[in-house]
């Protein structure tokens, strides 16, 4: 199946989808609110339609699943070898917050596992995407040029120097004690905060060293981005204080992802 799927044309479903959401970006919208309080806006729901429309329109037969689609039980998708993972807005608080800090992402999942993700951030035009066995890529702007490289970028790091990213809207009191363990190793370890999935991207690009989240998020919140980290080498796994850590996996009967560090 995942050799039938130009990765390409998912990056373009992205930014197309991406068009939309900024034209609501870029004037007034109403904020609706969730049963469990999250913001919702007219962008998550046009974005959404236009994201699984398009992954329909490939004609593959591959299942979706998205944060503002349908509630699919758990009898169903139990047994879905390969489905969809979309999140038509991810950072749905910077949205509203205005700061582009939100992403597009959309991702392939193949039994419990990402192979296929694009991240795309509309209002930095910045797009990364992964396919398995190809390698993890992003394109920006660079002088006025849109450029593409492969992930990671090599970085040089003094001794004793570690980049942690963060989340700017969920710093739990567990993930800054975490970092707080950190820094007794590395004196010069630097925070980062920003939104949604770039936290993840920013780990598999190198200019991050390391993203806990010791904290709440759901399967479409990590799968695409996941999907760049496996691709650039790098490593993305449950977590707990007891246990230690552990493989995290998608398509679960609850989708509330388990704690997790990227690095």
């Amino acid at each position: 199946m995942l050799e039938k799927i130009n990765v390409q044309d998912i990056v373009g479903l992205a930014k197309k989808a991406g068009e939309a959401i900024m034209e609501i970006y870029q004037k007034d919208f109403e904020v609706e609110f969730k049963a469990d309080e999250s913001p919702l806006t007219e962008a998550d729901k046009k974005a959404n339609e236009m994201i699984v429309t398009g992954l329909e329109a490939l004609g593959l037969g591959i299942p979706v699943l998205s944060e503002e689609g349908k509630n699919i039980p758990y009898d169903e998708r139990k047994d879905w070898e390969y489905f969809w993972l979309v999140d038509p807005v991810d950072g749905t608080k910077e949205f509203v917050k205005k700061n582009g800090e939100f992403t597009v992402n959309i991702a392939l999942i193949h039994k419990e596992v990402p192979v296929l993700g694009v991240v795309y951030a509309p209002a930095l035009n910045e797009t990364y995407w992964a396919k398995k066995g190809e390698g993890a890529f992003k394109e920006q702007m660079i002088a006025d040029k849109m450029q593409t490289f492969a992930l990671p970028k090599q970085q040089n790091r003094k001794e004793g120097e570690l980049v942690v990213v963060a989340s700017k809207s969920h710093m739990s009191p567990e993930t800054k004690t975490f970092i707080d363990e950190y820094a007794v190793d590395y004196p010069l370890l630097t925070t980062h905060s920003i939104g949604s999935s770039l936290k993840i991207c920013l780990v598999a690009e190198g200019e991050a060293d390391i993203y806990p989240r010791l904290g709440p998020t759901m399967e479409w919140d990590t799968g695409a981005a996941h999907a760049v980290v496996i691709e650039a080498g790098k490593t993305f796994q449950g977590y707990s204080i007891e246990d230690g850590y552990f493989p995290h996996l998608y398509n679960k009967e609850n989708l509330l992802n388990a704690w997790f560090v990227v690095q």
